[in-house]
């Protein structure tokens, strides 16, 4: 989500190498959903010419699209000012709709305690714990937020404003915690349909035509977690790997922005050398879906596979040949970026391959994804990529979800977008800054002249 907005709004997801990340120079751990980590961002994509550049708003995202009115916004949170605390009071203020919006949260709180039952007494799998903060999250996003959402979108569709993103996260945070076709989620894709026409209905009173895009900037993919499936998560397997002392997690695993469970690990190592011991040396793991970025924190620059090699010489045979990993991605001094997987190898520079491609079943753009990010600042010293199944379709992310998304594998790769039927085909959009650009050309040709 958070890459592809980078993209979808500024043309910029090679700034976002994925959700969360570790960036060496300033020993700093960047989780997208943070404010504060969003301006970071933000400052790092924008360049004036951003999707909502102009006079657009933005509505409940991550990032501002350089929209010049920025409401609910990630990254504009830290200085929007009193705009969006007047809409909020606002909506607080008015009794019939607060009441009614209290009173559906409540509802929406005990479908969610019905629904979590019945998976545990249909022993339905893959599931996972649905804690409280997630309960009360649910009943936030599904409906104040979005009731909030709406009320913003309407005023600023009778305002006349000439461009407008809103992000609706019903679904996405539903699909993450019961899986992305389960029940529930379906649900939650109709509530937003009926706010969708709700929007409809207030567009043909506003003071200038309105079309409509839907889309959404990733897919997901379903699967029982890694640890569910294997006992153990990989920053244990990395730490075991490396002869870690001890194991600490930066954030305590502590419910973000969006409450999504934190899974990036310091992990404390030492280097098996004769004579004196080494200083102790940092490894992070960053979790984003089922995507890893390993990085050697306390080393300058890109860990290449000749030094992993000769100072964690287990390390790459023991992940790649680990059951839950589909391949690892690993940059050579001499050969550039290599992909290994359980029964082979593939360089990247020349698509050579040695023994069973690792990017067999991961799609016809996996190679070109992994090319990109491997020229990503800020990427993993080690790229990490769960199994996936071709025959079901799973994956398994090495954080807390059964929905996931931010690696390759199954539908996480294929997003939706709906355009107006009298816009240009735009044939195979292939990333979030192709979406980028034919949204900023079919917005132009809307433009009057002048």
């Amino acid at each position: 989500m958070y890459k592809s907005q980078a993209g979808i709004l500024h043309g910029a997801s090679d700034q976002v190498p994925a959700f969360r990340w570790y960036e060496k120079d300033t020993a700093r751990l960047v989780v997208t959903n943070h404010p504060r980590d969003a301006a970071l961002v933000e400052a790092r994509c924008s360049d004036g010419h951003g999707l909502l550049a102009g006079d657009g708003v933005s509505v409940s995202n991550v990032f501002s699209g350089d929209a010049p009115t920025s409401l609910l916004t990630m990254s504009t949170a830290r200085r929007a000012g009193a705009g969006p605390r007047r809409y909020v009071s606002t909506y607080l203020l008015d009794p019939f709709g607060l009441t009614r919006s209290l009173v559906l949260t409540c509802g929406e709180i005990l479908k969610e305690l019905h629904q979590a039952r019945r998976q545990r007494l249909r022993r339905v799998r893959p599931r996972m714990r649905r804690t409280w903060s997630y309960v009360l999250l649910r009943g936030a996003t599904n409906v104040l937020l979005r009731h909030l959402n709406l009320a913003v979108l309407a005023e600023q569709l009778m305002a006349g404003k000439p461009v407008i993103y809103c992000d609706f996260v019903d679904y996405d945070e539903i699909a993450h915690h019961a899986g992305p076709a389960r029940p529930e989620s379906l649900a939650a894709l109709e509530g937003i349909d009926a706010a969708l026409a709700v929007l409809e209905e207030v567009s043909v009173a506003a003071p200038r035509p309105y079309r409509f895009v839907v889309l959404s900037d990733h897919g997901q993919s379903q699967g029982a977690t890694f640890a569910q499936r294997h006992g153990i998560r990989l920053e244990d397997i990395v730490a075991g790997l490396t002869s870690d002392d001890r194991v600490l997690a930066p954030a305590e695993d502590e419910q973000e922005g969006r409450a999504r469970t934190v899974r990036a690990a310091l992990v404390r190592t030492r280097r098996k050398e004769p004579g004196p011991e080494a200083d102790p040396a940092e490894i992070v793991v960053a979790a984003s879906g089922n995507l890893a970025l390993v990085y050697f924190a306390q080393r300058k620059g890109r860990v290449t596979l000749e030094q992993i090699e000769e100072s964690f010489p287990a390390l790459l045979p023991g992940l790649t040949g680990h059951p839950g990993v589909g391949w690892v991605l690993v940059r050579s001094e001499l050969q550039g970026p290599i992909v290994i997987g359980p029964d082979g190898r593939r360089w990247l520079d020349d698509d050579h391959v040695e023994g069973t491609d690792p990017l067999r079943d991961f799609g016809p753009h996996a190679a070109d994804d992994l090319r990109r990010h491997d020229r990503l600042a800020n990427t993993g010293d080690l790229v990490v990529n769960s199994r996936w199944d071709p025959v079901t379709q799973e994956v398994a992310a090495f954080e807390d979800l059964i929905g996931c998304h931010g690696g390759l594998g199954g539908a996480q790769s294929r997003p939706v977008l709906i355009r107006p039927a009298g816009w240009e085909d735009p044939g195979d959009l292939v990333g979030a800054d192709e979406v980028y650009r034919y949204l900023l050309g079919a917005l132009k040709k809307l433009t009057p002249p002048g």
